[in-house]
């Protein structure tokens, strides 16, 4: 889905009716700044908020995520395109969580498993090559952790649990955010509202 599309679109919809941004919110019950973002092209609306904003704008949900009016002879099409799009998505993110997740697990095999060699060898194995070892077990380690971290940063979105927006946290905000499961406490940036935020694969 093109975000700055859609945000457009619901842009000159909401024009078009005759709404202002305030206006348009206060029917929906969000805040103005959530429907500002959305026509910047920086957020999307949720899921629950997907059907009151097209009855608002009168548009189908399917011109919605397609961002752009759309005739009847084209509308199957269209429907199917964005449906396709949206697991493509889902199946994407889960696969690129699922490699991160397995370099996470070998570099953290691969540190232990030179750690006990440095250990439990210690007679056998020179004062350099421990060395060595040690920095090449810590390089690894550190390596893995990096995309691991990176991948449950960046790959999906992280819901907010007072406004429902999604948005990826900064890596320091990631990094000092507590973690439980598949939630981090983390500041939204939309509401900026500290609260536990659930991880999802794609914008639902």
């Amino acid at each position: 889905m093109d975000q700055v599309k859609i945000g457009k679109f619901i842009s000159d919809e909401r024009k078009a009716k005759g709404y202002t941004q305030k206006q348009l919110s206060e029917l929906l019950g969000i805040s103005d700044k959530t429907i500002s973002k959305w026509e910047c092209g920086n957020g999307f609306p949720e899921a629950s908020l997907l059907l009151p904003l097209c009855n608002e704008l009168e548009i189908t949900v399917n011109e919605l995520l397609t961002g752009e009016r759309i005739s009847q002879q084209n509308y199957k099409k269209k429907a199917e395109e964005n449906m396709v799009n949206m697991i493509r998505e889902k199946e994407e993110n889960k696969q690129k969580i699922l490699l991160t997740t397995i370099i996470g697990v070998i570099s953290t095999i691969t540190f232990v498993t030179l750690l006990l060699v440095v250990c439990f060898y210690t007679d056998v194995i020179a004062l350099p090559i421990k060395i060595v070892l040690m920095i090449i077990a810590l390089s690894v380690f550190g390596v893995g952790l990096y995309v691991a971290m990176w991948g449950d940063r960046k790959i999906g979105y992280f819901k907010c649990r007072n406004c429902n927006e999604l948005f990826t946290p900064t890596f320091m905000q990631y990094n000092m955010g507590m973690h439980l499961l598949s939630t981090r406490y983390l500041k939204c940036p939309h509401c900026k509202t500290r609260t536990w935020c659930r991880k999802v694969m794609t914008k639902e």
